[in-house]
């Protein structure tokens, strides 16, 4: 049974293999996400003029999107002083949440990097102070006291869930998911509920913890992988997926997989539509929803175009295949052992180039601010 809090973390390192390599924001991400922050952040700061900024970053892992996102927040305050032309502005306090197993050690060596873009940006003009906490936790729980934040950031996380979906396992032994790790055209309409169960059981704890933890007009953006019609056989996730399943299955026809071990194996993440996350939102009562919008992003980080052809499938077939490992190498080497890893991506690798060929299919990314009630 897959263990979440001791089994995910990202690939650590700064290699050709890491996370942090491969999690490289695409422009159309930046272009969306960064106007949607700058807005909480104003707006927050507007509302409550706090002396100290309490911002946490949850499910930062190893990688630069939580530079990013950090840098970005001291560069929009220093603007936002400087036109106002306050001569004491406010100080920040970051903390950086993941799960106990991720690499926080690379990730505080990396701090130094935000120091060189912002003084950069700003070119001598004076920066708001800003200190910065590890908080190794799940946010499945309580992180905080009551109304001590001020705004959540959560980037490519929320997708993951707090477990894998209650009924799918029993005894070790999978119910009715059998050569699935995920949602596939083969999956039951039962193991489908219980995949929308358990995300509205998690979305929702997840609300009503930072709902307690948020100050009185306090915000939260949130961007995560959903999918973007209501077909829960067609999300962008399946597909994807559905090739490490495939790989996963030659691995069993090569005598390397025990085929109970796969049909043990299933995978904790869920990619809603942006309407049943709308729906837990709304039945809460806890939050206004400020934007909400789904966009696409390419399945290869470092393919920027936004037409609808793969112009290098070699390469990018290559790049998909090395960003999927370095999300789900440690799932996979705790159930199945580090020994498959190699020959596993081996085999995943031409089914993407396979499927590139026949279209370029992308992700469905959710963004969305909230403000709390």
């Amino acid at each position: 049974m897959v263990n979440i809090e001791g089994d995910l973390h990202m690939t650590s390192g700064e290699g050709e293999g890491s996370y942090a390599k491969y999690s490289r924001r695409q422009t159309i991400v930046i272009d969306e996400t960064k106007p949607v922050i700058e807005k909480a952040i104003i707006e927050v700061y507007k509302a409550i003029l706090p002396k100290t900024m309490v911002v946490t970053d949850l499910g930062c892992s190893t990688g630069p999107n939580t530079m990013f996102f950090m840098s970005n927040v001291i560069n929009i305050i220093a603007d936002h002083c400087s036109k106002l032309d306050e001569h004491d502005p406010i100080e920040l306090q970051f903390f950086l949440n993941d799960l106990p197993g991720n690499d926080f050690n690379q990730l505080f060596r990396s701090l130094e990097k935000i120091k060189t873009s912002t003084t950069m940006y700003h070119k001598g003009d004076s920066l708001p102070s800003y200190y910065i906490s590890g908080l190794p936790k799940s946010y499945y729980s309580r992180l905080f006291p009551r109304q001590s934040v001020h705004l959540f950031h959560s980037s490519y996380c929320l997708h993951w869930r707090s477990q894998v979906p209650e009924g799918l396992e029993a005894g070790g032994k999978s119910l009715s998911n059998k050569d699935n790790i995920y949602i596939s055209s083969t999956t039951t309409p039962l193991v489908v509920k219980l995949f929308k169960e358990q995300f509205r059981k998690d979305f929702s704890l997840f609300l009503k913890l930072r709902h307690e933890e948020l100050v009185n007009d306090g915000h939260m953006v949130l961007i995560f992988f959903g999918r973007k019609d209501e077909d829960v056989y067609n999300g962008s996730l399946s597909h994807i997926l559905g090739c490490v399943a495939k790989s996963l299955e030659s691995l069993v026809c090569k005598g390397l997989v025990n085929k109970e071990k796969l049909e043990s194996f299933n995978l904790p993440i869920y990619g809603p539509s942006d309407d049943e996350v709308m729906e837990i939102v709304m039945e809460s009562h806890m939050f206004d929803l400020v934007h909400m919008k789904l966009f696409e992003a390419n399945w290869d980080p470092y393919d920027d175009s936004v037409d609808d052809v793969v112009h290098d499938i070699a390469s990018s077939s290559q790049n998909i295949t090395t960003g999927i490992r370095s999300v789900l190498e440690s799932l996979i080497a705790s159930h199945f052992g580090e020994s498959i890893l190699d020959v596993l991506f081996q085999e995943f690798r031409p089914l993407v180039a396979q499927h590139l060929e026949r279209e370029k299919t992308k992700y469905a990314v959710i963004v969305m601010s909230l403000k709390k009630i």
